[in-house]
């Protein structure tokens, strides 16, 4: 699928001339910088924060490049995915006129960026087995729809969507088709990153967040054509990842077999948890999970919560949300919270 990304474009964007930072206008090693209004004294911590940041964080690119087989101009870094899902809509939707598909159950910041926004949203919810429903989508496309979000592994369901039915979508739709693989490190499907060179409608999310445990430090990535990569670019704020998290992020991922081994611990966790919980009378259902949480369907979730909180165990009520009827999401701890959450639950069905 091959579409012309500049005709999606709204014609502000098309016009913009992005703001040029100091550091884009001088990029090297000088002895005196005296160009960015810095304090030139310091700052007032054990290392030196005083310098504005690399506006595109080559290094951090560069490495995550090698790690992930993507050339550094197919790459975008946000503050979160969040940014990078903010800056598709402010780049290719026009408030109150154009709209996007989801397909609920699905991550709920979608659904709040375009509010925020002013786009419309068409919901094409999944089948009762949480995967698309593609006659649907179609009817629901228009000459106005911009944008198709698919999240996969799908949060709060935890299973991957059909691969042969994504690429339907991304061969049949002339928008941009948004995949969020924010849990694909738990899963045994193969990212979409893969498939960027056959479909320029294509846009990969990823995170730091979950596998690689920098939720703290709040890094997103997006992966795309080096023409959507330039908009992102174009939009995004001069310096939107600061300097800490630059240093924090390379040092992380100097350590990927540690990493591997806690993604390899965690579905271990999710497999005995599944098979433990499905054991307990007052559960009707737990889902499969490619992530690293589970959709546990009980007789009573909102007892359960409640029972839970009180012990100082935190788990995630979905009941409220469409397909998700009756449902706690229950993320995978270490093997010592997963015993207590366990022994917690089992003291339950005594009560």
């Amino acid at each position: 699928m091959n579409i012309n990304i500049n005709n999606l474009l709204r014609e502000n964007i098309k016009k913009l001339v992005p703001y040029s930072s100091a550091r884009d206008e001088f990029k090297g090693e000088a002895a005196i910088l005296l160009d960015a209004n810095e304090n030139a004294f310091g700052s007032p911590l054990a290392s030196n924060y005083n310098r504005y940041p690399d506006p595109l964080q080559l290094k951090l690119k560069s490495k995550i490049s090698q790690i992930k087989g993507v050339p550094t101009n197919s790459i975008f870094l946000g503050n979160g995915s969040d940014e990078a899902i903010d800056i598709l809509f402010r780049a290719f939707c026009k408030p109150g006129i154009d709209n996007v598909i989801i397909v609920p159950p699905t991550y709920g910041m979608y659904e709040v960026s375009a509010n925020i926004n002013d786009i419309a949203i068409k919901r094409v919810n999944l089948t009762p087995a949480f995967q698309l429903n593609l006659e649907g989508i179609a009817e629901a496309i228009d000459e106005k729809t911009k944008i198709i979000f698919i999240c996969s592994p799908n949060n709060p369901t935890g299973n991957s969507i059909n691969r042969d039915d994504i690429e339907t979508v991304l061969s049949n739709f002339n928008g941009l088709v948004i995949v969020d693989e924010a849990y694909i490190n738990f899963s045994k499907q193969r990212s979409f990153i893969q498939e960027l060179l056959e479909y320029n409608n294509l846009v990969v999310l990823q995170t730091l967040s979950k596998a690689w445990g920098l939720a703290g430090l709040r890094i997103g990535m997006a992966f795309a054509s080096p023409e959507i990569i330039d908009i992102f670019n174009k939009i995004k704020p001069p310096y939107n990842i600061n300097e800490a998290s630059q240093i924090l992020a390379l040092e992380a991922l100097e350590n990927i077999d540690k990493v591997n081994n806690w993604i390899k611990e965690t579905v271990k966790e999710r497999e005995l948890l599944d098979k433990m919980l499905l054991a307990l009378p007052f559960v009707q259902q737990v889902y499969p999970s490619d992530a690293n949480f589970l959709l546990m369907k009980a007789s009573n979730p909102k007892d359960i919560y409640n029972y839970l909180v009180e012990l100082g165990i935190i788990v995630r009520d979905r009941s409220s949300v469409i397909l998700c009827e009756n449902c706690l999401r229950i993320t995978v701890g270490t093997p010592e919270e997963n015993k207590e959450l366990l022994a917690a639950l089992q003291n339950y069905q005594k009560i």
